[in-house]
Formats: C-alpha cells, structure tokens, sequence
C-alpha cells in the first residue's frame, strides 16, 4: 500500500489525466466490441488494449523489465488492431460485407499476445537499452499507422457522409493527429537520443557524450508537444468514445 501511494504521488498529473481517459475509452470499446457488430470487433480491442499499454504508467512493477516489454508489445498490437479495424471498416462501407467472426479477433489477439509473453519469458531478461529500443519500434509503429488511418478514415468519412455516425470519424481522425504529435515527439528524441530513457542509460555509464545540452530548444519543444499531444490523445478518444457510446445505444 505504502509503494502506491508513493507512486500516485509521483505521478505527472497529465500521465494519470490521459490514463484515466484512456481508461474511460477502453471500457466502452470492451463494451462496443462485445454488444455491437463484428465490423467494430477490431478497432474496440485495439482501443481497450492501448489503454492496458498506457497503464503502465501506474502500475507499482513497471521495474520489472519483462513487464515494461509487454507494455510496449501490447501498445503495438493494439495500433495494428485498429488500423485492421479501420481497414475492415472501410471495406464494409464499400461492400457490405464481413469477414470471418468476432470469436476469431478474440482468440487471434489471446494467441499473439501470448506468444509475445512467452517469447519475452524464454529469452534473457530486457536491460534499459533494449527496453528503450522495444519503446521505440512501437513509437515508430503508431507513427506511421497513425498517417495511414488518418487515410482510411477520411475514406470512411467520404463513405458515410450522410450517416449519424460521420462525425465519430471527424472525431477519429483528431485522435490520431493528437496521436500521430504525440507519438512522433517522443520518436524525433528517440532518434536523436535526446529522449529520457538514453539519458539516463548514459548517467548509469558515466558517459558525457550526449549533444542535448547543444540543442535546448528542440528538445523543450518536442517534451511540451509530447506532454500536451498526450494529454489531448487522451481526453479527444475519451470524448469519442462516450459520444459513440450515445449515438450506438
């Protein structure tokens, strides 16, 4: 108990604002993807398992490397399940027709994250540097994908534009811009090895060799823009989502 409240007290006020949004999305999505159409099956796991991935922002074990893995590995099937999602979507608008069976979504998703587990079990535990390599190959994922689903969903949009349900993909579309800022910043310093996470690999190996010091003003902008295009992820697919909820009941 004393190690959670230690943690809570810790937390950025933003991080636990965007996990509790976050959280808001992924219990509607369950929902979503349990009481409504197969053709939503995709997309509602997807939502639901970004916000398992984002939680490890509170969660007390997020030393155990192993652990913080599985949270970058589930953030990335969940952007490919949703990108899938869309996908489908988009091809039902055209055709009217789904493929395969929402049992299908649930197993196929059980199956690869526990393939993902196992494979993190059998091998050596992830030090520092691997799990920042991990966190950036889901960052380079969500960034690219993010681009593509802003594609389909102006499609389904173009598709739908009569329908209730268009400004949802209004609504998507601005989740994935907040997403794609986001996501981008915190690769922009990956890359550049601006990010935290190298900096403190450097601090435990002594070494001084990091330029960051020469490049102060990026790297203040792309931490705000990360910070601020985190919390608007947040509260933009909580917002969706509820508004979903009111039109679908």
């Amino acid at each position: 108990m004393e190690q959670l409240v230690e943690l809570f007290t810790q937390l950025n006020t933003f991080d636990l604002i965007q996990v509790i949004f976050w959280g808001i999305a992924g219990g509607i999505s369950f929902y979503f993807s349990i009481g409504n159409a197969r053709v939503w099956t995709s997309i509602a796991i997807g939502f639901f398992l970004i916000f398992l991935g984002q939680a490890y922002a509170i969660n007390p074990f997020t030393d155990y490397y192993r652990l913080a893995a599985f949270h970058y590995i589930i953030g990335t099937v969940a952007i490919m399940l949703i990108t899938h999602g869309f996908l489908e979507y988009y091809v039902f608008c055209k055709t009217f027709e789904i493929s395969g069976q929402k049992l299908f979504v649930y197993l196929a998703t059980v199956a690869i994250l526990t393939a993902s587990g196992l494979f993190l079990y059998v091998n050596p535990a992830p030090g520092p540097n691997t799990i920042r390599n991990i966190k950036m190959i889901e960052n380079a994922i969500w960034v690219f994908l993010s681009v593509m689903n802003l594609e389909i969903i102006r499609k389904i949009y173009d598709s739908i534009r009569d329908s209730t349900i268009s400004k949802a993909f209004i609504a998507f579309a601005i989740v994935f811009l907040c997403i794609f800022l986001w996501k981008g910043s915190e690769l922009y310093l990956q890359v550049f090895q601006w990010d935290k996470d190298w900096q403190d690999i450097l601090a435990v190996m002594s070494d001084d060799s990091s330029d960051i010091d020469l490049y102060p003003l990026r790297v203040h902008f792309s931490e705000v823009v990360s910070r601020y295009a985190g919390l608007a992820s947040g509260l933009s697919v909580g917002g969706t989502f509820i508004y979903l909820y009111r039109l679908l009941k």
